[in-house]
């Protein structure tokens, strides 16, 4: 039986700084769609079973994305858990100065399934708040569609493995719905929460980040290892790794070597 796991790679999102990705991870992505409208008249069914309009839940202000499955087995409860640890701290509250909206891109997905979530992360945002502005909401293929296209979300369905291959992140939307800014990983810092929800409350549009590229993807426990394209990308980013070392290194060296000479300079000097 296989399981999955979801840290493979990091790298920055700079043309020529990191190796192709192989077929299995090929058109995995997030692209940064800055400034791109989401559809607002895009219906789905919420936590509760009633149909809802996107653009319902900009009233308050900007709107915290999350594009996850419910029955993800992993990835899916990290990006969820670092949305709560990350918004925990802040002066700013869900449900009175923004929303959390998390859309399942599961079609499968019930709104049984998003109430089970929901109670589940916004209790471990706080147990004396109630569960407004927490919002999980599941769609047909149509109204998914419409939204991860907007916002350059990119993922599949693997047959083997019979889960999604995803990447992780979350993203910013003003009370316009335009894509402010996006967030890579499944850790988020309070200050970057906070400084992108300020921005987007104002309409401001940041700029693009470096990504960091965590995928799904699967291990074989009886054969003990991962699978070949997993171990492809585990390699090249350990050359990439030690070319980051070398270089740092040699700079290092080069310093130390100026300043030896600097040194001898002034001695013969005096």
């Amino acid at each position: 039986m296989k399981r999955l796991v979801w840290l493979l790679w990091a790298a920055p999102l700079v043309a020529g700084s990191a190796p192709k990705l192989p077929p299995e991870l090929q058109g995995v992505a997030i692209d940064q769609k800055l400034n791109a409208q989401i559809p607002l008249d895009t219906e789905f069914v919420d936590q509760d079973g009633a149909a809802v309009r996107l653009g319902s839940y900009f009233e308050r202000g900007p709107v915290l994305l999350a594009l996850v499955y419910f029955r993800c087995p992993m990835l899916c409860s990290q990006i969820l858990s670092g949305v709560v640890s990350g918004l925990r701290p802040l002066s700013l509250e869900v449900g009175r100065d923004f929303n959390v909206v998390a859309i399942s891109f599961d079609p499968q997905d019930t709104p049984a399934t998003a109430r089970e979530k929901r109670d589940e992360y916004a209790r471990r945002y706080s147990r004396k708040a109630s569960v407004s502005g927490w919002n999980f909401l599941t769609g047909s293929p149509e109204s998914i569609r419409a939204v991860t296209e907007a916002v350059g979300f990119h993922y599949r369905w693997d047959e083997r493995t019979k889960m999604f291959v995803h990447l992780s992140g979350i993203m910013i939307l003003t009370p316009e719905g335009k894509v402010a800014r996006y967030l890579y990983g499944v850790e988020y810092q309070p200050k970057d929460l906070k400084l992108s929800l300020i921005e987007a409350s104002h309409n401001k549009i940041g700029s693009a980040v470096d990504a960091v590229l965590l995928f799904c993807y699967h291990y074989d426990p009886t054969a003990g290892k991962y699978g070949a394209a997993v171990m492809n990308l585990l390699r090249a980013a350990g050359v990439l790794t030690l070319c980051a070392l070398g270089g740092t290194l040699a700079l290092l060296w080069r310093r130390n070597l100026r300043e030896d000479r600097r040194a001898l300079e002034r001695e013969l000097q005096t």
